[in-house]
């Protein structure tokens, strides 16, 4: 599994069309702003401030996360080194390469995360445990 600098990882902004009359925003994601075809779309919402949700990572799949509403943190850790982003607008969103482990913390009253993701669901691409995480990055 390949080394991921943490610090290339960036927020992505997400076109934003501004209704000219104030009927408010409108964000597009389509090709140009993800590296990947979509194949999978799914949301998280109702979640405790007090919990947390991913904690694993992935061998292949690359994930773009989006805080549609309210607000979260992601910490992302590459085997060496952890770096956390705080998702709270609905215009940008949070690229997470493969090989990277990923939780989700903090969420606010309301928060919508909305995950779009580069491949089908595949029981076989998630590294669950943390150990084995850190045991694959060294190999």
């Amino acid at each position: 599994m390949q080394y991921v600098n943490l610090e290339e990882i960036q927020l992505i902004e997400i076109p934003k069309i501004t209704a000219p009359d104030g009927r408010g925003n409108l964000s597009v994601v389509e090709k140009d702003v993800l590296p990947y075809q979509i194949k999978r779309v799914y949301y998280l919402y109702d979640v405790p401030s007090d919990s947390t949700r991913g904690g694993h990572a992935h061998r292949e799949l690359q994930q773009f996360l989006i805080a549609v509403s309210g607000s979260f943190s992601v910490v992302l850790d590459n085997g060496k080194d952890r770096k956390t982003f705080l998702l709270n607008r609905p215009n940008k969103g949070l690229l997470i390469p493969s090989g990277v482990w990923r939780e989700l913390e903090n969420f606010s009253a309301g928060a919508v995360c909305l995950s779009l993701v580069s491949e089908e669901y595949d029981e076989e691409d998630y590294i669950r445990e943390y150990a084995d995480f850190k045991s694959v990055k060294r190999s």
